[in-house]
């Protein structure tokens, strides 16, 4: 395609992954890009890519990435003509689009307009049932107070959904199957979705049984051409927030198909839409061809790279999504119809998050130790060695894309590339999904919204295999071992001496407290292990080979991705993730086994946003303690006892990291 005119300089309103890929595009259209960034994003990936990268404020979002004011000054202090948002902070900002044609500064992305009509999902539902396309039976009158809600739940019936009028993402939705607590249950959904959109307006919608998300990709140019681009299918999710999409989706077939387009076309023409849009269907895996408009997304969406990878014009793949963004924003038009438009082979993501599946998918956090990503698949990735994640913004990490040309094909590629996939110093999901695509439904694509959560414990696991043990042992062992081409045999750490070999022995903490000693002899190329006391002694091998360990063990060889800081050892092999922390004083072992039950610690780094717990206080189980917010999303911490409250050791608006003590209780004794 020709260069894109008028602009030369483009600033990218985001961070994370999304402004990684949004200036690689600009990169190869050869538009200068301009990245911005908060105190915590000084050694982020997307700021060392950028031609030009300015600091725009501390790490709260408010006062950095969704300061219209901050981002406006750096686009103009930098000369950008345009402005790319990215996805979630100002993407669906209408006020921050009428700010950006005030200061001359293009928004690439539709017209505050169509931004105000999609924005408000009452008011979108409104519009698109005018047009035509079907709505999710439900009650969405505005301005609905708590009463209000109370009765248009006991009007639509269980299951209901509770929804948030102003935004998505799973934030302030509740779903509701009874009665029970109805008032607390709005309560706090108001206070979520006031938390993360500024809007505490809530509608009832019905919850369509067996439910499959489904959205289609569109795109509008400012000459009244609008196209679709097929569907992705996004029914698998946890809390209501995607962890997975492919696309075509596997539920609909070719008729189904140009309808739900076609629907998704007359969507955006109802509202004058300009740009890449995604128009979101909820259809019941019962009944595959109905299904009910949810809401418009008017951004770019996370998962837009599966339709890059399927959509094909004539014989080739040539969509780049943010380039038509671009392009349409700089005034040309489309450069096919919809006949165009074609679709080839099938194409699954899945997203790499910093969170703890076996914990609730509890975000986690910490320094970036080593990355490795795998090769032959697409990598949308915002991290990089040495960044430190933390709780200030949403914990996706990575977006690992895998095509083929049938889904079965491309299930089988997604799974190899997430066994080559690491990430050390924090933990990630990678194993989850890799458990959660070897799943027979999924396998089969009988997908549904709720089927993480049903099946949930057969894809965690806290395990640590004793070979990973081994590993680790054999990793600081040979870490230990002198190189070079002459060595001082009495420098080797192989435990000789007169008569028998002598043990090293090398102590790890256990995930239920205690401890896993492992004892090694020999050099690490040719070492015998014991695991237990009596047990005899297995022969074990260790080598480096490039940037991995080589470890053999009970007859099998494993290569592992190790990182090594502060008495903790981390390994990753296979999608699996360990962190190993060294115990080697009596000192340490006692003060960890010392640590009382009474103890409530925080579930995630996060802000203490509610602290209802005081010294002397007398608590039952399950009563609620502490409320901590993480990124927008609440987690209620209760008493794990019936007890006393003997210590309080944070305040509300305190900052806490993962584990850290909350309070003690001293419990009472049972009989």
């Amino acid at each position: 395609m020709s260069a894109v005119q008028h602009f030369d300089v483009v600033l990218v309103a985001n961070r994370g992954e999304i402004a990684v890929r949004v200036i690689r595009t600009l990169r190869r259209l050869g538009i200068r890009s301009v990245a911005v960034y908060s105190d915590a994003d000084r050694a982020a990936r997307h700021v060392a890519e950028a031609d030009t990268a300015v600091h725009i404020g501390p790490s709260a979002a408010t006062r950095s990435y969704l300061d219209v004011k901050r981002v406006l000054d750096a686009a103009r202090a930098t000369g950008a003509q345009a402005i790319h948002p990215g996805y979630g902070f100002l993407s669906e900002n209408a006020a921050f689009a009428e700010a950006c044609a005030e200061a001359g500064i293009a928004f690439i992305g539709p017209p505050a307009a169509a931004i105000e009509a999609m924005g408000d999902k009452i008011r979108a539902k409104a519009t698109v049932s005018a047009a035509g396309v079907p709505v999710v039976p439900g009650r969405s009158d505005p301005g609905m107070t708590d009463e209000d809600l109370a009765r248009a739940v006991a009007e639509v019936g269980f299951p209901v959904l509770l929804k948030p009028s102003a935004g998505g993402g799973g934030k302030g939705m509740r779903l509701l199957h009874d009665d029970t607590e109805l008032a607390d249950r709005i309560a706090s959904a108001r206070r979520e979705a006031r938390a993360a959109f500024g809007d505490d307006t809530l509608f009832v919608e019905r919850f369509v049984t067996n439910p499959r998300h489904i959205e289609v990709q569109v795109l509008a140019d400012t000459r009244g051409n609008v196209v679709h681009l097929g569907e992705r299918e996004c029914s698998l999710q946890r809390r209501h927030q995607k962890i997975v999409e492919e696309a075509p989706s596997p539920l609909l077939d070719a008729a189904t198909r140009a309808r739900i387009g076609a629907a998704a076309v007359d969507a955006a023409r109802a509202v004058g839409y300009v740009g890449a849009g995604t128009v979101e269907f909820i259809v019941s895996a019962d009944r595959p061809d109905e299904f009910f408009f949810m809401e418009m997304n008017t951004r770019l969406q996370v998962e837009h790279p599966v339709t890059e990878l399927v959509t094909t014009v004539g014989q080739a793949r040539a969509v780049d999504l943010v380039e038509q963004q671009v392009r349409v924003a700089a005034g040309e038009a489309l450069p096919w119809s919809q006949d165009d438009l074609g679709l080839d082979g099938h194409a699954i993501e899945a997203r790499v998050y910093a969170e703890d599946p076996a914990r609730g998918f509890l975000p986690t956090g910490g320094e970036i130790l080593a990355v490795h990503e795998p090769s032959g698949v697409r990598v949308d990735s915002g991290v990089r060695t040495g960044m430190r994640v933390g709780s200030d913004y949403d914990p996706m990490l990575a977006k690992v894309v895998a095509w083929g040309p049938d889904r079965a094909d491309a299930l089988r590629r997604l799974d190899a590339a997430l066994a080559d996939t690491a990430i050390l110093g924090l933990g990630t999901n990678v194993s989850f999904l890799r458990a959660l695509l070897a799943h027979p439904d999924v396998r089969a694509g009988r997908l549904d919204t709720g089927l993480v959560e049903r099946h949930l414990d057969s894809f965690v696991s806290t395990d640590v295999p004793e070979e990973v043990h081994v590993a680790a042992a054999l990793e600081r062992l040979l870490a230990a071992e002198p190189t070079g081409p002459v060595v001082d045999p009495w420098e080797v750490p192989s435990g000789w001496r007169l008569g028998e070999p002598a043990w090293s022995t090398w102590r790890f903490a256990a995930p239920d407290g205690d401890e896993v000693r492992v004892r090694v002899r020999g050099r690490a190329a040719d070492a015998e292990v014991s695991l237990k006391p009596d047990a005899a002694p297995e022969p074990a091998a260790a080598h480096a080979r490039d940037d991995a360990l080589v470890v053999t063990f009970r007859g099998r060889t494993r290569r592992y991705r190790v990182a090594h800081v502060d008495g903790t050892t981390w390994l990753a092999a296979d999608g699996r993730t360990w962190s190993l922390a060294e115990h080697r004083l009596l000192a340490d072992r006692g003060a960890r086994s010392a640590r009382s039950d009474g103890v409530v610690a925080s579930p995630m780094p996060g802000t203490v946003l509610a602290a209802e717990a005081s010294p002397g206080q007398e608590v039952r189980s399950g009563q609620k303690l502490f409320v901590v917010e993480a990124m927008k999303m609440e987690h209620t911490v209760t008493s794990p006892v019936d007890g006393v409250v003997a210590e309080v050791h944070v305040r509300t608006g305190q900052s806490v990291g993962l584990d850290q003590p909350l309070a003690v209780l001293t419990p009472h004794e049972e009989g």
